[in-house]
């Protein structure tokens, strides 16, 4: 395989290909049904899938086939399979739903209007994870072109991932026959931590997300007349929240929400953080003179990948400031959002949750709590030698420094769902979302000479699968 021709393929159809999809892609506020409990009277993801299907189709190598799935009441499911011409079973996966706008953009960024600068294109979804259907194509074309000989490529893409995944276990049930058993999934869906070399993910945070309600009066009364008998529904919340979480530190309290760090990624941590330095601070836009939690930086890292740790990420029954009054609200509803490790039980650590919040209530309050259902994290199997040499020569071939793996704090419910089906797959868990991308956030921008060097590196992997 010519390396200089695969690159300068690759960079071509990104800039004639892709980006002008991503564009068009980036327009339509596709949120995730979570976001969007109207997405299919909406419209926008069926406006999605019809742009991701024409595209794929005008771009498909001969002889793939694509399909569409879509049970009623689900999201769809786009499955491009790619026949091989010599033995093996390889998976690429993404999705093209998006997280909500989000406050906070710059002037002249929106979430729904592209933007081109600097060589990063912004707009929401294009990081995360819409290139990722473009880019695995690209991959397979790029090599095809080199008459290069590949196993049988499967493309998955769904649509649901940021609300959890919860369609893909009923498709992985139906096209069971037709995912079979791979060898090797490649997962565009992930972080790096510079845009230096190729990054690949080996763990993985899962989610327990729901929202806790305090409910202490039947209506709002006069601030001045009820308050310090009548205690405050925030008040109680947060007494319940002290139950998960050391209040001065941030540490979450309850055992089946823990689990012991296996030493090796403690060793990973520490090379990461070697190689990185201060970046692993200053990716963060830190307000003013705000500290971290801790100064120790494979301490920090360890608490973004390894622990748990519960967020507050939303709130009702609060006025908004400027149209506060002095009333003692009737509740309070905090949206909680609790990353677990990977080998923590998700069912398990969730009833740990349930328990601590809703028993013996302070004051008697009528306290509430619904879950989404929990997601798993995930550790990666050992890497074989081939696929490290692969992943190592990739990174050196098309960036010049040697590939490095990371943890991720973030949940792909995907990689849990395969790791447990497919127990000796191996897997390539990768992606664009380097420093100050900020997926979820505003100003999410795709870096795209990262975006077309990691394409590379994905295509060397395939033309490097054992014959």
């Amino acid at each position: 395989m010519n390396t200089s021709q695969l690159q300068a393929t690759i960079n071509t159809f990104w800039e004639d290909h892709i980006i002008p999809a991503l564009f068009e892609y980036i327009k339509i506020p596709n949120k995730s049904p979570s976001f969007d409990p109207q997405w299919k009277a909406n419209g926008h993801m069926d406006r999605v899938l019809t742009l991701a299907t024409k595209w794929a189709k005008e771009h498909m190598p001969d002889g793939a086939e694509l399909t569409v799935k879509e049970s009623d009441g689900r999201t769809p499911l786009i499955l491009i399979d790619i026949p091989g011409d010599r033995r093996g079973n390889i998976l690429m996966y993404g999705h093209l739903d998006k997280q909500p706008e989000m406050d906070g953009w710059d002037d002249g960024l929106d979430p729904w209007s592209p933007v081109m600068k600097d060589e990063k294109l912004y707009g929401r979804g294009a990081a995360d994870d819409g290139y990722a259907l473009f880019a695995s194509l690209c991959t397979v074309n790029a090599l095809k072109e080199q008459n290069v000989s590949l196993p049988r490529v499967l493309i998955l893409i769904e649509f649901c991932e940021e609300s959890g995944s919860p369609d893909l276990p009923h498709y992985m049930n139906l096209c069971a026959d037709m995912i079979g058993s791979p060898d090797l999934v490649i997962c565009l869906d992930s972080g790096a931590g510079d845009y230096k070399r190729f990054w690949t993910t080996t763990s993985l945070r899962g989610l327990i997300g729901g929202a806790l309600r305090v409910d202490v009066l039947t209506e709002g009364v006069h601030s001045g007349s009820a308050s310090g008998y009548v205690p405050s529904s925030f008040r109680v919340a947060r007494q319940l929240l002290s139950r998960l979480e050391n209040i001065d530190t941030g540490e979450v309290l309850l055992d089946e929400l823990k689990t012991d760090i296996p030493e090796y990624r403690i060793q990973e941590t520490k090379n990461y953080v070697s190689i990185l330095g201060n970046e692993v601070v200053e990716e963060f836009p830190w307000d003013a003179h705000m500290e971290p939690s801790t100064n120790d930086k494979v301490e920090g890292v360890l608490r973004t990948t390894w622990r748990p740790a519960l967020s507050v990420v939303g709130a009702d029954g609060l006025p908004p400031s400027d149209n506060a009054g002095n009333v003692l609200r009737p509740y309070t509803q905090l949206q909680l959002s609790m990353r677990i490790p990977a080998l923590v039980d998700p069912k398990e650590a969730q009833g740990a949750l349930e328990k601590a919040l809703v028993e013996n209530p302070p004051y008697n309050a009528t306290v509430t709590v619904h879950f989404e259902e929990a997601a798993a994290g995930w550790n990666a199997p050992e890497t074989k030698e081939w696929l490290s040499g692969s992943m190592n020569n990739a990174s050196e071939t098309y960036f010049g420094e040697s590939s490095c793996s990371l943890g991720e704090g973030g949940t792909i419910p995907f990689m849990a769902m395969l790791g447990e089906r497919f127990p000796k797959a191996q897997f390539v868990i990768t992606g664009v979302l380097g420093p100050s991308s900020n997926a979820h956030g505003p100003n999410e921008f795709l870096h795209v000479p990262y975006a077309k060097k990691l394409t590379a590196c994905v295509a060397s992997i395939l033309n490097d699968f054992p014959q």
